[in-house]
Formats: structure tokens, sequence, C-alpha cells
């Protein structure tokens, strides 16, 4: 599998390379590869970990602000994945299960460190790479793209958690807001409100730091 290595004791998965190739798949299709998976055919678990395993790492690595924290994440979500195979019922979209794991992950994370992680101490995982890969590679484009990251980044890190949650489950797992109160444990209204709040705030803080004037 590309990417993918499986030493003795555990599966480790490669965090992947930077792309926002977006690829529209339906959800059942999803559903029956994991059933399939379920079933033994490895061929399912390979398609569905490179359709979504970009889009969990962003996730992750925005929560953490830690490369090293958010691929010992990456590597356990999956390994959840797995161990879950033979239970899984799919009474939610795939991305639902999948993302739930993950959010529980990082929140069992937080509690074992007993705080929400506090550094920036990483480059954004692709904060947008909207550009060619011509006008990518020269200088200008590269100090300013490198400078929203920061603005945007700082804006992240102002989020109550709460708020940052359901925004980064917004932004990187393509869920309805009725998934991710599922995702988060809380009522449609309440992560509806979050979310307003929290792009509320991001526009804000980076208009700030775009015109500090």
């Amino acid at each position: 599998m590309d990417g993918l290595t499986t030493p003795a004791d555990e599966p480790r998965f490669a965090p992947p390379k930077r792309t926002r190739t977006v690829i529209a798949v339906s959800d059942d299709e999803d559903a029956q590869l994991m059933l399939a998976y379920a079933r033994g055919e490895m061929r399912s678990f390979e398609t569905l970990y490179s359709r979504h395993r970009a889009a969990l790492y962003r996730y992750l690595v925005r929560q953490a602000r830690d490369t090293e924290i958010a691929n010992d994440l990456f590597q356990e979500v999956w390994s959840r994945v797995i161990s879950n195979r033979a239970r899984y019922e799919p009474r939610a979209k795939f991305r639902t299960f999948l993302f739930t794991l993950a959010h529980n992950c990082f929140i069992d994370h937080c509690r074992r460190q007993k705080s929400r992680p506090q550094g920036l101490g990483i480059e954004d995982a692709d904060a947008a790479d909207m550009l060619t890969a011509d006008d990518a590679s020269r200088p200008d484009f590269e100090l300013e793209r490198n400078e929203s990251s920061r603005r945007y980044r700082a804006a992240l890190a102002t989020l109550p958690p709460e708020q940052r949650d359901v925004y980064l489950l917004h932004e990187e797992s393509d869920l309805s807001l009725e998934e991710i109160a599922h995702v988060t444990g809380v009522g449609a209204e309440t992560a509806k409100s979050r979310l307003r709040y929290a792009v509320g705030k991001l526009k804000a803080a980076l208009a700030v730091a775009a015109d500090p004037a």
C-alpha cells in the first residue's frame, strides 16, 4: 500500500504529503468498503486510507499543533479503525465514524496531558495550497503564504477549545453540522453556534493581524 508499512509490532501509517485534492465519493461506498475490509478484503482498507488520510492528518496536526503528537494520534486512529472493523455497523457515514475516533483520540490525549496544547511550534499542515506549482515556487508568493499561515495559526490558537473543535471538523471532515454535533457530543444548535462564533472570531483576528493600525 502506498505510504503504508507493517512492522512486526503494529502498523505504521505515513503522514500524507501536502495535497488538497478532493475526491467526491459516496458515503454508502465508504461504508461498503469498510464492511468489505471487515470480511478480510485488504484493498478496501487501502482505498479508505488513501481517501481519508490527508483530511484526517490536517485535522489532527491543527488540533495538536505538534507534528510528533499528530503523528502518534494518526497512528492511533487508524489502529482503532483496524481493531473495530469487526464491530463496524454503517449506521452513520464512514467519515463520521473516522472523525469520531479522531476527536476521541485527541480528547483522550488532552486528558492524559491534563491540558490542551498551547504551543504554535509547527508549520501549518497545508494552510491552503491554492497556488499553481509555478507560482508557489516564487519567493514573494512563498513569503506571503508563510505570513498568511502564521496569522491563521495564531488566530486559530485564540479560539476556545470547543469552538476550535467544531471549526476544524467543519473545515477538514466535510461533515454536516448535525454530524459534527454527533462527533462532539453536543446538540446541533450548539454546534452551529460554536461554528458561527469561531468563524466570527477568526475573521476579526485575521483582520486585526493584517491591519494592526
